[in-house]
């Protein structure tokens, strides 16, 4: 066997050029293109960026045909079952499993970091009432970096170690008070003798007239909600927060980026799809009719929150997700909830039905995630932010990977230009 570098040979007309092939831990061999422009006067061609590395990282791996996807090495599905969010934080953000006084430091941390800076208060009440809370979210996120300035020198570990812990802390409050804005209640300011999960429920749902409890088993559902949505390798807006900061933009602009980015419906909005999908089927007894449509190749109707893009087998999180669920609405019920009636027939349907398993069409983490949501009251405009919550820690540790990455360089995609050749000018009175 052969101990010389892999390559690939790429012909142009008469010339021939050598590529290297790097060999990741795991996934498939990459050629390297970095020098085909120089040696060979062409790009490659890959909308989308799906057949392309852009960077190297030791956070996040995804197989999807075998439905595996591992942080740091570890499975999500054991880490979500034993293990809970901020220590999976702790996993993305230094690269191992904390000691225990490693996570007694870290959960310490965080919790001081979970107030506002009072005069934000002020920067909330500038949005309408109706605003999206999403669209707060894109904008409170954005001008942190104008109240908190010992944090956005890049350069600077410390500042870019500050930034990260405030931005896990801070996003719980910023979300809850969005929420809280959108409906008119007061804000809740975060309590430190909560978990991470249990005091953003705290913060969504109590009222300073009374006392509120949280169930331990909504706070661990909700915990799991987090944990399923930390971090899932170079998707669009974690792509977007690694632009963003390849300019150098202070940690606070690339992460109100990634926000901004993971609000189009293609990216973060699958679970709201799919709560919108079983109020439009309505009642169990119409589900065969949506079912029929969804086998139809004329009909344009889809089965939300079935399949995964990614994942062509199963999607991990699933299964950790659908024990949340069972629990959540075995403790609260579903006899009243139409929709809640007509998910878990769906599921139970959906799951007996041939062409389903065929068709590897299992339910994904957004149908037990928007069930479990909707379950615990949150309106569906609130399903976005949560996962913005959620996804902080991926897109913080995707951010300071690339910064301690001594290959990174500003992003400029190329482009496979089709307009118009090279024209003169014509004055305006002869067009």
């Amino acid at each position: 066997m052969s101990d010389s570098p892999k390559k690939a040979t790429i012909t142009l007309d008469d010339k021939t050029i050598d590529l290297p092939i790097l060999s990741p831990t795991a996934g498939p061999d990459v050629v390297d293109i970095r020098k085909l422009y120089g040696q060979a006067n062409v790009f490659t061609y890959d909308p989308g960026y799906t057949s392309t590395a852009s960077c190297q990282s030791t956070i996040t791996f995804i197989d999807g045909d075998k439905g595996e996807l591992l942080h740091r090495g570890y499975p999500i599905d054991q880490l979500a079952e034993k293990s809970h969010f901020l220590e999976v934080c702790y996993l993305l953000l230094y690269g191992e499993l904390p000691t225990a006084d490693q996570l007694e430091w870290f959960e310490s941390t965080i919790t001081r970091h979970t107030m506002l800076h009072e005069q934000m208060q002020y920067f909330f009440r500038g949005f309408r009432r109706d605003s999206h809370p999403m669209a707060t979210m894109v904008g409170v996120v954005g001008a942190m970096s104008a109240f908190y300035h010992d944090s956005t020198d890049i350069t600077d570990v410390r500042h870019r170690e500050i930034a990260s812990h405030r931005l896990i802390a801070k996003m719980p409050t910023i979300a809850a008070w969005a929420y809280k804005y959108s409906i008119g209640q007061p804000f809740v300011y975060p309590r430190n003798d909560l978990s991470f999960a249990a005091n953003f429920i705290h913060m969504c749902f109590s009222v300073p007239a009374e006392p509120y409890e949280v169930d331990p088993i909504i706070a661990r559902a909700m915990d799991r909600i987090f944990t399923l949505h930390a971090d899932h390798e170079q998707n669009a807006s974690t792509s977007t927060v690694r632009l963003a900061s390849s300019s150098g933009a202070n940690p606070f602009a690339c992460i109100a980026a990634g926000i901004a980015c993971l609000w189009g419906p293609a990216h973060g909005g699958a679970n709201q799809a799919c709560l919108e999908m079983l109020r439009e089927i309505g009642t169990p007894d119409r589900i065969p009719e949506f079912i029929a449509r969804a086998k139809d190749k004329n009909d344009p109707f889809r089965l939300m929150g079935f399949g995964h893009r990614v994942y062509k087998n199963f999607d991990p999180r699933a299964k950790v997700m659908k024990q949340s669920a069972d629990e959540v609405l075995d403790l609260l019920g579903v006899h009243d909830n139409p929709v809640l009636q007509t998910a878990k027939e769906l599921e139970k349907l959906a799951l007996e039905d041939p062409y389903f398993a065929e068709k590897k069409l299992y339910p994904n983490v957004d149908f037990y995630s928007g069930i479990i949501l909707d379950a615990l009251g949150f309106p569906t405009s609130m399903f976005t932010p949560i996962f913005a919550l959620a996804r902080t820690v991926g897109w913080i540790s995707q951010w300071k990977e690339q910064l301690a990455d001594p290959e990174h360089k500003i992003g400029r995609p190329r482009q496979l230009y089709i307009g118009e050749p090279f024209r003169d000018y014509v004055d305006i009175e002869k067009r």
